[in-house]
């Protein structure tokens, strides 16, 4: 059963490489280079995931994610022999007003339930064990917690070793192929065609273009909320890890690589398929980091860039077969979460696909549902 996926950021280079390894014959398309877009853009967090009461099913897919990042990990590094920069780092959460330490308080029970260790940490705590991180010139800081499962993944490491994992194991990844329609007949895709009028024929076809899934979704007539939302980043270079955390603050955050280099980032914003940086986006971000953590306003700023998440109205992803269509199926729309939650994806989507059974119930997740 030959696949042909449509896109090749993580969650379509996750697919493939979970087909692969069933022995699946696959082929990849990008419409640009593989591997460089909102996967790459975005800053490696893996946050904590629930290990009991796992209730609702996209709180099973991160659950079952998370186990199975320590274990793509440790797999991607034996077949490619490249270090993907999986770390159990941790993660800070900083409370900066009264409504941001009551809904961390708040969160204290969910994380309870569902099996999450963390730790309050009050501010002579915080400064002891991460004694840069704030100065008295921010004496709004009321506290902070501290989860330890936190992770983080170096996303290009992990993009570049599914690359490698996927060639070596027999999957074409082709590049600058844009998919512009769906050819088909009754109820099944007979073919992709490409903007320059080439007909790619597979058995299988998965749509996995993040924000532009939306566009073939809109073909074919069928409602979606996938909308494109841009986020901006800035890379520091400092000479020593300042702390190994990540550090978050409310939607921005800080991720510390063991090299000295620093992400900060980051906005949202609404403004259709736009990939640009822009000065008021980055000076907003650098303004808050430069205030958290104040040596970065001594540091080389390397690098600004942006990338488009690929969000839906109601926060879930679409996993799984799209309507009236036998062999098409689609993994788009995680929005923050698609570098989390792509091993869980491409195990549920993989099984769905050669007609076995998911671990996670999809329907949740289905297209169509607005």
């Amino acid at each position: 059963m030959h696949t042909l996926i449509i896109g090749a950021g993580v969650v379509g280079l996750s697919i493939a490489w979970e087909l692969c390894k069933r022995g699946q014959p696959v082929s990849v398309l990008d419409a640009r280079q593989a591997g460089r877009g909102a996967s790459w853009a975005g800053a490696g967090i893996l946050p904590p995931a629930p290990l009991r009461n796992v209730v609702h099913p996209y709180e099973q897919l991160a659950s079952l994610s998370h186990r199975l990042h320590s274990e793509w990990a440790v797999e991607l590094r034996d077949k490619t022999g490249i270090d993907t920069g999986f770390r159990r780092c941790g993660g800070i959460y900083l409370a900066r007003s009264r409504a941001e330490f009551a809904t961390l308080k708040a969160n204290e029970l969910w994380w309870q339930e569902h099996g999450i260790d963390f730790e309050q940490w009050d501010l002579e705590l915080l400064r002891r064990r991460v004694p840069r991180l704030m100065t008295q010139a921010t004496p709004e800081l009321l506290a902070a917690w501290h989860l330890p499962s936190e992770w983080q993944l170096r996303n290009p490491q992990h993009l570049q070793a599914l690359m490698e994992a996927c060639r070596g194991g027999g999957v074409n990844v082709f590049e600058d192929c844009e998919i512009a329609s769906l050819e088909r007949a009754g109820q099944r895709v007979t073919a992709a065609i490409t903007s320059d009028g080439k007909r790619w024929q597979a058995d299988v076809f998965c749509i996995c273009s993040g924000a532009w899934a939306r566009q073939l979704l809109d073909q074919l007539q069928l409602a979606n909320g996938i909308m494109p939302v841009r986020g901006q980043m800035l890379l520091y270079k400092l000479e020593h890890p300042p702390f190994t955390q990540v550090v978050n603050d409310g939607n921005r955050y800080l991720v510390p690589r063991d090299d000295g280099h620093l992400l900060a980032g980051s906005v949202e914003e609404e403004v259709g398929y736009d990939c640009r940086t822009t000065q008021a986006g980055l000076k907003q971000i650098r303004d808050w980091a430069e205030e958290v953590f104040p040596d970065l306003r001594n540091a080389q700023l390397k690098k600004t860039w942006a990338g488009l998440r690929p969000g839906s109205f109601d926060g879930l992803p679409y996993i799984g077969q799209v309507p009236s269509q036998e062999n098409l199926f689609i993994a788009s729309g995680h929005f923050r979460s698609g570098l989390h939650l792509s091993p869980g994806t491409a195990v549920c989507l993989a099984d769905v696909m050669l007609g076995q059974e998911s671990p996670i119930e999809l329907s949740d997740f289905r297209v169509g549902r607005g």
